[in-house]
């Protein structure tokens, strides 16, 4: 009878125990990432009152089997489920994740790395990706380039002060269209000085400052106009150096200004006829039906850009236009980095006006001289290319199905920031929990590496702004808590009962 009572205690001990895993992963059912335990019972060591024996061909008697008394029964096996999958939650926070596989996610606490399924992540006061609990989120940084370098993980400061912006790149071209009429009113403005059609285009510098560069268009003569650089300003306000001079009427020549460097001249063609051009510019008559065409031009569109036609001005008043040679094609160059050394009259400036500038080629190919009003605008870069940036600031940020942080910026960069890795090992299920949603590894779950692996390597990916919840499942749960208490109620009963049978024992002496 003393055997049956430790026999019932060692009963309940067991029973209490997966009573507390029970109340444990019911307590955790809403916990992130959290996975259940289960356990097991055993039973343990027995007593044989007599030992097995065999059949005695000698007297004829059977074999007997074992005579062996049980005493209790013992834990087993604690296991966690953990390659079950949780639910998926949405939160629709752009730093939360859920991993759709067997990985975890890598994060360091005091110097050593821990694992977890927890991917309830944000960013602390030094833009570190970190968890709920101040543990640093590790990964795999990126270069400037944004190519990844897969070496031995480290923290992801994904919003440190050098992400949060995108470097600029300085203009290197700018196209012009609209219409220059030659009946524009302005070419017959009574002062001089004031006969032209103004022409503005803006540029980035190389540090991100937009500058806007004013030109005067001129009529120099039956479809020739003069471009005149007016000046060079920024917020409003001519740079240094960079603006044209007034020269007030005297001797009886009129005011007038002194522009910076040399004008550029637009021919336009001014006949009826399409005017046909060589691969090298130059004009093809009519009846040439040798050369081989390159290009058309109509009536009203531009023929070429020349940097010198002659001596077209005479202190402001226009004189006859000689033929024209060779075409010098439809762009020009706006010398950004000769202003930066020289002033006005080119000389050596002490200030540098453009510090990180670039020259700009200007395509002028989209202008006509038709006889309708005269609009001319300017966009950056020529067909997309060469536009520049300013400082871009982040727009947004947001974690890709691989784990890659991308982040867009205002002047329309985006950039590669890192990339969030897992660690898979052999046995996940020997892996240790450690509290706080953390795992450790253990000589029976394998070692991490250091280095991790990307998620997509074995066809897993991660959701984002969504998080795992917990696998536990209630009614599993509250099944096992019936049979659990059934059963610890049953070995309580072994006790009950025992005791009064050495009740009655003992009563026998009265």
């Amino acid at each position: 009878m003393m055997r049956s009572l430790f026999s019932g205690v060692s009963g309940l001990k067991v029973h209490q125990t997966k009573m507390d895993v029970i109340g444990n992963n019911i307590a955790n059912v809403n916990t992130v990432g959290f996975k259940s335990s289960n356990v097991t019972f055993t039973d343990i060591f027995y007593q044989t009152t007599q030992s097995a024996s065999g059949p005695n061909a000698e007297t004829g008697a059977g074999g007997q089997n074992a005579k062996q008394i049980g005493l209790g029964s013992t834990l087993g096996v604690i296991s966690q489920n953990i390659t079950g999958q949780g639910g998926a939650q949405r939160t629709d926070n752009p730093f939360d994740m859920m991993i759709n596989g067997d990985g975890f996610f890598v994060v360091n606490k005091g110097g050593q790395n821990y694992f977890t399924k927890a991917g309830n992540f944000t960013t602390d006061e030094a833009g570190t990706l970190v968890n709920g609990a101040g543990n640093t989120v590790m990964g795999w940084q990126a270069d400037d380039d944004g190519t990844i370098i897969k070496d031995r993980v480290s923290a992801l400061r994904i919003m440190a002060p050098e992400n949060l912006t995108a470097d600029p790149t300085a203009t290197t071209q700018s196209e012009a269209s609209g219409n220059i009429n030659k009946e524009d009113s302005a070419f017959a403005n009574s002062e001089p000085i004031n006969q032209y059609v103004p022409y503005s285009m803006k540029f980035f510098d190389g540090l991100g400052y937009e500058y806007e560069a004013m030109y005067h268009i001129k009529k120099e003569g039956d479809g020739v106009y003069s471009m005149n650089l007016y000046n060079i300003t920024y917020d409003g306000k001519p740079v240094e150096n960079l603006e044209a001079k007034k020269i007030d009427a005297e001797n009886g020549n009129p005011a007038h200004y002194e522009y910076l460097g040399d004008p550029i001249y637009l021919k336009f063609n001014t006949s009826g006829n399409t005017l046909k051009q060589a691969a090298d510019g130059t004009i093809i008559p009519d009846d040439d039906t040798t050369t081989t065409i390159a290009t058309t031009v109509k009536a009203g569109g531009l023929i070429g850009i020349y940097e010198d036609i002659g001596d077209v001005m005479n202190n402001g008043t226009a004189v006859a236009i000689p033929d024209l040679p060779a075409s010098k094609g439809k762009n020009f160059t706006l010398p950004i980095s000769t202003m930066m050394a020289k002033n006005a009259d080119g000389t050596d400036t002490t200030t540098n006006a453009f510090p990180a500038g670039a020259d700009v080629v200007v395509s002028m190919a989209k202008v006509t001289s038709y006889g309708s009003s005269s609009t001319i605008k300017s966009e950056k870069g020529i067909d997309g290319i060469g536009k520049g940036k300013a400082v871009g600031k982040m727009s947004s940020i947001g974690i890709q199905t691989d784990g890659r942080i991308v982040a867009n910026y205002s002047n329309g960069d985006t950039k590669v920031l890192g990339q969030i890795v897992v660690a898979k090992f052999n046995n996940p299920a020997g892996l240790e929990k450690v509290g706080e949603n953390l795992f450790t590894t253990t000589l029976n779950s394998g070692e991490f590496d250091g280095v991790g692996e990307d998620i997509t390597a074995s066809g897993d990916k991660f959701s984002t702004g969504v998080l795992e919840m917990s696998n536990v499942d209630l009614s599993t749960e509250f099944t096992e808590m019936i049979t659990t208490q059934r059963g610890f109620q049953a070995n309580s009963r072994i006790i009950t009962t025992s005791d009064t049978m050495l009740e009655e024992l003992i009563n026998l002496k009265r």
